[in-house]
């Protein structure tokens, strides 16, 4: 494994790398509240045989967290960040990972450079209006007005309790999931300012749904293979979020984990093995 940083657009962008550049290459986007740090044991299983590189997003992990007044938080400029970094690495081809915001970013990629995705792994990364729980409501009453009233609304969602809630919702037996995951993402949302980062992703996530149908569309159009691997108990991306990928990659393959919103906390065995044979399935 190694742990790296590139300057891009005047941002030192980390990400971590596994595995042989001449195998082919998975791309493993991350989520809300989370970092590449999420991907370490799955990279650990998969790189005897394939290339892996997964990237800290703005704001997040070890990457630069410029506050919000110097750079726009928005998923557009995510994408344009990562984009930019496989072009400094030289990746033209590669499978996409993508977990919670890792849907959006990926999306957004997959629709500029079709011709670069050979396939797609979601897990618990949602492209359908059918993944979207109550969780949502009081997100989408800050998409509809964006006051400083609703946004205090949702600071509770920065909180040490909302990071248990969220790797814990759902799954089994707890005592499975590692709790210095939560910490190290709970030490760096509560770095000052990184509240108005989040804030500021939460209001742009409202540019998402709408985009749903031409994300659709592309799956329709290029009939990618799919597999879905999804935590069924996720109270924030819900199972019918998997279940919708059928219905426009009509091979997609639906897998759902006795898991939450965290498959790889707790099933990382069964995700690896499932990842793993779908990768061998793709063209090289």
């Amino acid at each position: 494994m190694k742990h790296q940083t590139l300057d891009v657009d005047g941002l030192e962008i980390f990400y971590r790398e596994a595995g042989d550049p001449s195998a082919p290459t998975l791309l493993l986007l991350h989520g809300f509240p989370t970092s590449s740090v999420a991907y370490r044991t799955l990279m650990e299983e998969l790189a005897g045989e394939f290339h892996l590189i997964a990237p800290d997003y703005p704001g997040f992990g070890l990457s630069s967290a410029p506050p919000v007044e110097e750079w726009d938080y928005t998923f557009d400029h995510l994408a344009d960040v990562v984009d930019a970094l496989l072009d400094r690495l030289g990746v033209e081809r590669f499978a996409l990972y993508v977990h919670d915001y890792g849907a959006p970013v990926g999306f957004r990629l997959a629709l500029r450079h079709p011709e670069r995705v050979t396939g797609i792994i979601t897990q618990n990364g949602n492209a359908y209006d059918e993944g979207l729980t109550p969780f949502w409501a009081p997100i989408k009453e800050y998409w509809a007005e964006p006051t400083p009233e609703n946004g205090d609304a949702l600071r509770g969602l920065f909180t040490r309790e909302a990071t248990h809630w969220q790797y814990t919702h759902g799954v089994p037996d707890v005592a499975h999931v590692d709790p210095a995951l939560e910490l190290h993402d709970q030490a760096l949302l509560d770095r000052p300012g990184n509240q108005e980062v989040q804030l500021a992703l939460f209001l742009d996530y409202g540019t998402n749904p709408p985009q749903y149908p031409a994300w659709q569309e592309y799956l329709r159009t290029h009939q990618l293979p799919v597999l879905a691997a999804w935590g069924e108990g996720d109270e924030i991306f819900g199972p019918d979020g998997a279940r919708a990928f059928a219905r426009d990659a009509k091979d997609a393959e639906i897998h759902l984990l006795d898991a939450g919103h965290f498959p790889l906390t707790t099933r990382l065995a069964e995700s690896a093995d499932l990842i793993r044979a779908f990768l061998r399935r793709l063209p090289r």
